[in-house]
């Protein structure tokens, strides 16, 4: 079957920025930042995406590259005869499947709120009657089902057209439509009237604010942030990597696509934290800083209206590029294991989708009563769990374990794939660094993302 190719270098970084720009920019990363004493996060966040993102997804790209499969089938054609390295393949497969399971429902979420938001649903209510707008939205299991429904048919219907005329064509205009929006709300942000103290809490480094916290605290969710924030471990970069030429040398293009992700992430906390600090809300408010705070905050603006549309408008592109993106993903793998059509593939993962998706859409619902997490869990926290806590930091340790290890792949292949083209290229003395630092650091994160489970 004849590898299809991305048409132009500009599509192959705008798909890849699609499939890190999402959800976790442009919702997680702000309230991180709020909850994090603001500006002395943003710095550690900037610094670890250097240090640990870029080099993995640098990693990915190459194992896409010089493999010319999908994630499911990289490592028979890179790895030793009759090493097992293969079977993560299939875990970095049912990973792309399981974070569609909930983010396809959160991606119906952004959505919902946009209609919502240019209907003038919110226009006039209080700040609890908005709060209860939302928890209405998740009780209400037509529309969570719906709204999921929308996004999953939309995903694969735009795939189910060839790469180049599907995917790639429509999230060049999407990206780029999302990245005007961005800037057009960041300048209105910028003109409110808390703009200077929103910027300051923002920007400007506050070590008083990180003690309070606890330095641990801020240093390990800035690490963790910058770590999820590309999507690493699954191999939704190496699929990318997989339909471009050797023309340009991939650390470059890791360096690309991390700027594009991080020009996405900072400029977000400049639409959201003059608008706080304008209207007095709480800037640590966490999760329900976009779903309440911001509906109240549009409230209270001068044409909140059509600039909530907007917001959600991007929202919804932020949460499609990441949809259309993990879809490729999941195509590439079936069509790798079954050689089926595209359209075939299309139609049979859309179907599956659809009930794989049910359980989160249907978990704040119909299927409250069930907590798989205890306590007050839903599908969508056991969901993310797997997915951020387990699956991304050991797929990530993986591929860069056997990227550097003369049991797989070995660091001179690895090196000089990474390095075939024009750019700034991989160095020999990263070596030592990204055998043994690194992984170091992997093991930490997943550590921290598996002692909640003890604390209960």
């Amino acid at each position: 079957m004849q590898r299809e190719r991305l048409s132009s270098r500009l599509g192959f970084i705008l798909l890849s920025a699609g499939c890190a720009i999402g959800i976790g920019n442009v919702w997680k990363f702000p309230y991180m930042v709020g909850q994090n004493g603001g500006g002395a996060f943003v710095l550690l966040y900037l610094f670890f995406l250097l240090v640990m993102g870029i080099p993995v997804m640098t990693i990915e790209f190459s194992l896409g590259r010089a493999s010319q499969k999908s994630p499911v089938r990289l490592y028979q054609a890179l790895a030793p005869k009759g090493s097992k390295w293969y079977l993560h393949g299939y875990v970095a497969m049912a990973g792309n499947y399981i974070i569609m399971m909930f983010y396809t429902t959160v991606a119906g979420w952004m959505l919902q709120y946009f209609v919502k938001t240019a209907k003038g649903t919110f226009t006039g209510l209080d700040v609890q009657q908005v709060e209860q707008a939302y928890d209405q939205m998740c009780a209400d299991p037509v529309g969570m089902v719906l709204f999921m429904a929308i996004v999953v048919i939309l995903g694969f219907f735009i795939c189910s057209f060839s790469l180049q005329g599907g995917l790639e064509r429509v999230t060049k205009y999407m990206m780029l439509a999302l990245l005007a929006l961005m800037l057009i709300l960041a300048v209105h942000s910028c003109t409110l009237g808390g703009a200077k103290e929103g910027l300051t809490f923002y920007l400007k480094p506050d070590l008083g604010k990180m003690m309070d916290v606890g330095i641990g605290n801020v240093v390990m969710g800035a690490m963790t942030q910058a770590f999820f924030t590309l999507s690493l471990g699954m191999g939704g970069m190496a699929i990318f990597g997989s339909y471009i030429d050797k023309k340009h040398a991939l650390l470059g293009e890791s360096i690309n696509v991390a700027l594009l992700d991080t020009f996405v992430a900072v400029v977000s906390g400049l639409i959201i934290f003059p608008a706080c600090f304008t209207y007095n809300v709480e800037a640590g408010a966490g999760p329900k800083l976009i779903f309440v705070t911001l509906p109240n905050v549009f409230n209270h603006m001068q044409g909140g209206r059509l600039w909530g549309a907007l917001f959600f408008v991007f929202m919804s592109f932020a949460a499609l590029s990441t949809v259309l993106a993990v879809f490729e993903n999941i195509l590439a793998c079936c069509r790798d294991l079954f050689g089926w059509s595209r359209k075939k593939a299309c139609l049979i993962n859309c179907i599956l989708m659809l009930i794989l998706s049910l359980p989160c859409a249907l978990g704040f619902n119909v299927l409250s009563g069930i907590h798989p997490m205890g306590g007050t869990s839903t599908f969508l926290d056991l969901e993310d769990f797997l997915v951020s806590n387990l699956i991304l930091p050991i797929g990530s340790l993986i591929f860069l374990l056997f990227s550097v290890s003369k049991r797989g792949w070995g660091w001179e292949n690895f090196l000089a794939e990474a390095n075939a083209g024009k750019g700034p290229k991989v160095k020999n003395w990263m070596r030592g660094y990204m055998t043994y630092v690194l992984p170091f650091l992997f093991i930490v994160i997943f550590i921290m993302g598996i002692i909640p489970l003890f604390q209960k």
